[in-house]
């Protein structure tokens, strides 16, 4: 209810109203800019591009309470420009230095040693099923959410989801822990 006033307070040229919107969801941003970008300059980057285009089209919104999920995709197309146009003129020595340079003491979202397993391990998949993944378990996104942000059908990100999980549990070795615990159960069903 509240945000539903907030936007159409924004619609009517209420900048406080607008930075509200954008302050009380803050961290969820800068997280979603910064699993996209990698770093923390970029991600910035991304979410002040943001900001200017919602401030340019929020009378193009339409239903208030969807303001979050219209500026989150917002967000994703924001960073995924970016990152083409970053591939097309950043050389791979700077890529490289600017990935180490998010692995700081300052970034309050650096990465620690499981999540870099777990970026190992999304690094096998293709860019589509890591997208997916992320934004469904890192961002705790419904399918929905996800497929308005990237404009894909719904049936096809639970294609991507599943595609993605079984190569996951594969590099994993998913199936070696199904078999111990038969092992188990054979094993406990034996002694009884």
């Amino acid at each position: 209810m509240k945000v539903s006033r907030l936007v159409k307070q924004a619609q009517k040229g209420n900048k406080e109203a607008l930075l509200q919107l954008i302050l009380a969801d803050q961290d969820a941003y800068y997280r979603l800019a910064y699993s996209y970008m990698g770093n923390e300059h970029d991600a910035m980057d991304a979410l002040e591009d943001m900001i200017v285009t919602i401030y340019e089209k929020i009378d193009q919104l339409h239903h208030g309470e969807a303001f979050y999920s219209w500026s989150k995709t917002i967000l994703v197309n924001r960073c995924k420009t970016l990152l083409r146009n970053r591939t097309r003129y950043l050389p791979m020595q700077e890529e490289e230095e600017a990935s180490l340079a998010g692995m700081t003491d300052d970034n309050p979202f650096r990465y620690s040693e499981s999540a870099m397993n777990m970026q190992e391990l999304l690094s096998h998949l293709n860019a589509k099923q890591r997208e997916v993944i992320e934004l469904r378990y890192i961002h705790d996104l419904s399918y929905q959410t996800i497929a308005d942000m990237t404009g894909a059908p719904l049936g096809t990100i639970k294609s991507r989801m599943t595609q993605g999980l079984k190569k996951l549990k594969d590099l994993i070795g998913g199936d070696r822990y199904e078999n111990d615990r038969e092992e188990i159960t054979s094993t406990q069903a034996e002694l009884s």
